[in-house]
């Protein structure tokens, strides 16, 4: 099975390149760390997800100097308000749809950073048993620039954050059917662009 048979079936069970499932309970137990005022329970989240939220929001935002702007406004949001975090969806998700709403508001507010996308490739590969790894995602990364934002969003969270339609939509505050809609469209993009060695894993 392709990476986008897993995709299609709305599971996101194939390891995206680079991520690292954490369990929801454990996330749970943190914020409910955070609302009792435990600054070292927010520590703990903000670790696990800035790296995260760093990446995808570099990604919507091609890597503008506002990126870290947006992941600690969105961190920030963590230790000011827990008690808007309402468990009625996973944590991440509630997460990233706040980083999500944040870099849209910042696109709108600042031009854009022109991206060459050799920039993309680390021009140090890391060691081989990560190499073919990294080789794959800096390619999308770079084959992705020509989307939109929306449809960059719904790549990024498929691929490298594990994430299944129906939490995609919640991020982005949209139907699953649009959700579907945007993948369908962006793959059939990334596929030209990845003609050849990588195509298939799109």
């Amino acid at each position: 099975m392709s990476h986008g048979d897993a995709v299609e079936s709305d599971a996101g069970a194939d390891a995206a390149p680079g991520t690292t499932r954490v369990p929801a309970n454990e996330d749970i137990g943190l914020i409910a760390g955070v609302r009792a005022g435990d600054l070292k329970a927010f520590e703990h989240l903000y670790r696990r997800y800035q790296p995260r939220l760093a990446r995808f929001v570099g990604n919507l935002m091609r890597s503008s100097p506002a990126v870290e702007e947006v992941v600690n406004d969105t961190l920030m949001v963590v230790w000011d308000r827990p008690d808007s975090f309402s468990g009625a969806s996973k944590f991440s998700t509630w997460l990233f749809a706040i980083a999500y709403r944040k870099a849209l508001r910042e696109r709108h507010r600042r031009p854009l950073p022109v991206l060459d996308p050799g920039d993309a490739i680390d021009a140090d590969p890391p060691p081989d048993d990560t190499l073919a790894r990294e080789r794959v995602r800096a390619v999308l990364i770079a084959a992705m620039q020509e989307l939109s934002v929306e449809h960059r969003a719904v790549v990024d969270l498929t691929y490298f954050h594990e994430t299944g339609y129906r939490e995609i939509a919640e991020i982005m505050d949209c139907p699953v059917d649009t959700v579907k809609t945007r993948m369908f469209h962006a793959r059939r993009h990334l596929r030209r662009k990845l003609a050849g060695e990588f195509s298939d894993w799109i």
